[in-house]
């Protein structure tokens, strides 16, 4: 019996594993795109926070993701491209309204969610429902259907948990890797006094790097997204023309053609971005709701301490 539970738990944790290989882009956005919601907290806070959004991506996963999706593929697969379409166009949003702060114009609720510890956190969780949702759905697929119900669910829950603890544990060492910094420049050793105070000065701009990342991850993914289930319910013309394009890289290689896959969608992904911004900041000027806009400056989520 236990020999047999041995066996039944292997398998698992293989299929999780090579299952959640197929994921490694996704995830690396996902980590590249948390760390802009902490920039602007207290140190104190910091890690708290990257907790509770852990545990609402936890949540996002074992009660909506996983059910809904062992669901939709048994009674009705179809809806599925349809809700990333819907996911994909609200990555697109939100990485249009990061771009539009580095150019100065925002709308106001980004100054009040970098100041707000539960705004911050339910974006941060929205966000993640996404991410997570392709993560999971691409795990799923790479799952073999013959291994059964209970099985697929317990790969399924052994890769929610990994991603989980790999994406946040690596938020968690970017937002206090200068605290680290700020000890070791207290320390009595010279050499080691050095490199904390260039730890320190270095922040700022790994956090600016990563703010950009994490946008332009924003904006491929959701391009990604509803390129992909275009093409899935009938709608090929951006897909067509995307494979147009992997045919003439092929020759320059892979990393190429991946180059020229995600250049495209994210291109995609902030035009439809800013037309999705436009349309709500139309939709609240007919409502008499005028937004609000900085001029100038640098955005407060792109403030540390």
């Amino acid at each position: 019996m236990s020999v047999g539970l041995l066996a039944v738990v292997d398998d698992i944790l293989s299929a999780a594993m090579k299952a959640s290989a197929k994921t490694a882009g996704v995830v690396i956005d996902d980590a590249a795109v948390t760390p802009q919601y902490v920039q602007g907290l207290t140190p104190a806070r910091e890690l708290p926070v990257v907790g509770k959004i852990a545990l609402g991506s936890l949540r996002n996963k074992f009660i909506i993701i996983i059910p809904i999706a062992l669901l939709l593929t048994a009674f009705a697969p179809f809806v599925l491209p349809y809700l990333l379409i819907i996911g994909g166009c609200y990555l697109c949003f939100e990485g249009a309204e990061k771009v539009l702060e580095w150019f100065g114009l925002h709308h106001g609720h980004a100054d009040e969610g970098a100041r707000d510890e539960k705004r911050l956190v339910s974006g941060a969780v929205r966000t993640d429902l996404i991410l997570s949702t392709e993560i999971m759905l691409i795990s799923l697929a790479s799952i073999d259907t013959g291994i059964g119900i209970w099985a697929t669910l317990g790969v399924l829950a052994v890769i929610a948990l990994i991603m989980t603890a790999v994406v946040y544990g690596a938020v968690a060492l970017l937002v206090k890797i200068d605290d680290v910094g700020l000890k070791m420049a207290e320390n009595g050793d010279a050499r080691v006094r050095r490199t904390g105070t260039a730890i320190v000065n270095s922040m700022p701009a790994v956090f600016r790097v990563i703010s950009v990342i994490g946008t332009v991850a924003m904006l491929w993914v959701g391009g990604h997204l509803i390129i992909s289930n275009l093409t899935e319910v009938g709608v090929p013309v951006i897909g067509d023309l995307i494979h147009g394009l992997e045919h003439v890289l092929e020759p320059f290689g892979v990393v190429v053609v991946w180059l020229g896959d995600t250049l495209v969608s994210a291109i995609v992904g902030l035009a439809l971005g800013l037309l999705i911004v436009g349309v709500i900041l139309w939709i609240g000027k007919l409502r008499g709701k005028e937004p609000t806009f900085s001029e100038g400056g640098e955005s407060p989520s792109a403030a540390r301490h």
